[in-house]
């Protein structure tokens, strides 16, 4: 590597919504917050979350004729 071209290369800390919090390191300064992270997405942790607000799946189904 060239030297004095390239970013700084440091520890960073990472916080998550749901509370976790890990270090890493990264070009970024400063904090990291994420919304969702592998200690509370439904994919790794297990629980499926299915949402349907207001009936949007009816809505596209009526809309592209799957139901009549």
């Amino acid at each position: 590597m060239k030297a004095g071209i390239h970013p700084d290369y440091g520890v960073v800390t990472v916080h998550c919504a749901c509370g976790a919090g890990w270090e890493t390191r990264s070009t970024h300064r400063g904090q990291l917050r994420l919304d969702i992270c592998s200690s509370c997405h439904p994919f790794f942790t297990g629980k499926q979350k299915l949402i349907d607000t207001a009936g949007r799946v009816e809505r596209f189904q009526r809309k592209y004729g799957l139901i009549q």
